[in-house]
């Protein structure tokens, strides 16, 4: 066997500083919340193994990165539920990636207000991107339309808000008083 292939792939364990390497790459490269970071780190810890004599402190750095402002949850939310309308998803979808992100309930207000406040321009866009009601090139079945509603509760749409675009034709306006 080739020695330079086997050290190649050698598994180098972790240390507090290679972790904090680790920590500062991946909040530099990827926009994150506390939960996903802590995660993150312990995943590469049992990946890579840990070569240290204290054990490894994956919840002081996330404190720590939160303090300096490497890490927003508030932010991240934020975020999420404005990319979350621009590509036409519901308070559901919503609900579930702030789930996903460990995001704490006061982290939580602005995302909501932001999907509150464009819960209809995100089922316009959902609707326009899926050419279902007023965006539709011709009149839909009963059954298409019992798809189009149920791939709309699964983007995360109320139930009236999804009736409302799927029943319209597509030269309909659709009246926003919901």
């Amino acid at each position: 066997m080739n020695k330079k292939y086997s050290q190649k792939n050698t598994i180098i364990p972790l240390n507090s500083s290679k972790l904090r390497s680790l920590a500062l790459f991946y909040v530099g490269k990827y926009a994150t919340s506390r939960k996903k970071l802590k995660q993150y780190l312990a995943r590469k810890v049992r990946e890579k193994g840990w070569d240290d004599s204290e054990p490894p402190q994956i919840d002081a750095l996330a404190d720590e990165f939160s303090e300096l402002g490497y890490i927003d949850d508030a932010g991240f939310a934020a975020s999420k539920a404005r990319s979350l309308v621009s590509r036409g998803y519901g308070l559901k979808r919503l609900e579930q990636e702030i789930f996903a992100g460990g995001i704490e309930s006061e982290d939580q207000v602005e995302a909501m207000a932001i999907i509150e406040e464009s819960r209809l321009i995100a089922a316009d866009n959902f609707a326009r991107k899926k050419h279902i009601g007023p965006y539709a090139k011709e009149a839909a079945s009963r059954d298409k339309k019992q798809k189009q509603l149920a791939a709309f509760l699964r983007a995360g749409h109320d139930i009236k808000i999804a009736q409302k675009f799927v029943n319209a034709d597509s030269d309909d306006i659709i009246d926003w008083d919901i």
